[in-house]
């Protein structure tokens, strides 16, 4: 896989952090960066795909066994 450097600003205080956790998992900041960033475009993508399923669902319509015929009211279903 190719690569590209980027700059990136972060705070001190994190980025020590950081270098810290990539010492405990004897792997790089760079590593944990490409790792965090390829688990959040594979959440959004995932997300997108999950939302466009469901959106066509919803265009579909679902049958919830009444065929369309109702035989109660909403005042009768919750009690006030």
């Amino acid at each position: 896989m190719d690569s590209q450097d980027v700059t990136l600003s972060l705070p001190k205080d994190l980025l020590q952090q950081v270098k810290l956790v990539a010492v405990q998992q004897r792997t790089s900041v760079s590593h944990l960066m490409t790792q965090l960033l390829e688990d959040l475009v594979s959440r959004e993508t995932g997300y997108s795909i999950a939302k466009e399923q469901n959106l066509t669902l919803l265009g579909q319509g679902f049958d919830l066994t009444t065929a369309g015929d109702a035989h109660w009211r909403r005042e009768d279903l919750h009690e006030r």
